[in-house]
């Protein structure tokens, strides 16, 4: 098999994954705001919630709003998987709890990577293949990674918050092969979800390559 110019990977659910998962972590700050709710029971809500939102992008909106907006969006999710569970109106100030647990998932504290990561990293480095990422997830990631000290891994980064598309659309692809100046069979794209990293990337021209993960993904 001929090596790759560039290899591109998702991020949650293929390069770091939610420790415990997202109803742990949502349960736990909402405890430290006086609200007791089960964390199986959250997980179900965001899920639900998760399935009822758009994909993360913004096409034709000014690059100075794309942080506002990212935030709305999880803002609207978060409200809505509360709502769901029955507890949003037992929270003295949702904003300032929202605020605080958008904060929380900037940092590497709710994050682990996967044992694997690493060494695929490090090993693809020493081969000479280029290495990106392309995600639906948000201009969080930026400081995730380097909290994780996984940045310098990469040269490249590409959202679907900043480009207006989000994976499977082939846009988001198309975007990150022309920042390696690569074409599409001269890449490959590794990722967790079938339908948004595998057929995404397959549909685009890339060679598609799905990482069964088995563990709880946000």
């Amino acid at each position: 098999m001929q090596q790759p110019k560039v290899i591109f990977l998702d991020a949650v659910g293929t390069l770091f994954g939610v420790k415990d998962s997202v109803g742990e972590v949502y349960s736990d700050i909402a405890r430290q705001f006086g609200v007791e709710v089960a964390a199986k029971t959250l997980d179900r809500a965001f899920y639900n919630s998760f399935k009822l939102s758009d994909r993360m992008a913004f096409p034709g909106v000014d690059p100075e709003e794309i942080l506002k907006q990212e935030y709305e969006w999880w803002l609207e999710l978060a409200t809505r998987a509360f709502k769901e569970v029955g507890v949003y109106h037992k929270f003295a100030d949702f904003s300032r709890f929202f605020a605080e647990l958008y904060a929380h998932f900037a940092t590497a504290e709710p994050w682990f990577i996967y044992p694997d990561v690493i060494p695929a990293l490090e090993y693809w480095q020493k081969q000479g293949i280029q290495l990106g990422i392309v995600s639906n997830f948000d201009s969080r990631i930026y400081s995730v990674l380097s909290d994780l000290n996984l940045e310098s891994f990469f040269t490249s980064i590409t959202i679907s918050t900043e480009v207006g598309a989000a994976k499977p659309e082939p846009e988001i692809f198309i975007a990150a092969l022309q920042k390696h100046e690569c074409l599409a069979e001269a890449a490959w794209h590794i990722g967790d979800s079938y339908k948004e990293d595998y057929q995404g990337a397959k549909a685009a021209g890339l060679r598609a390559i799905w990482l069964k993960r088995t563990e709880p993904l946000l």
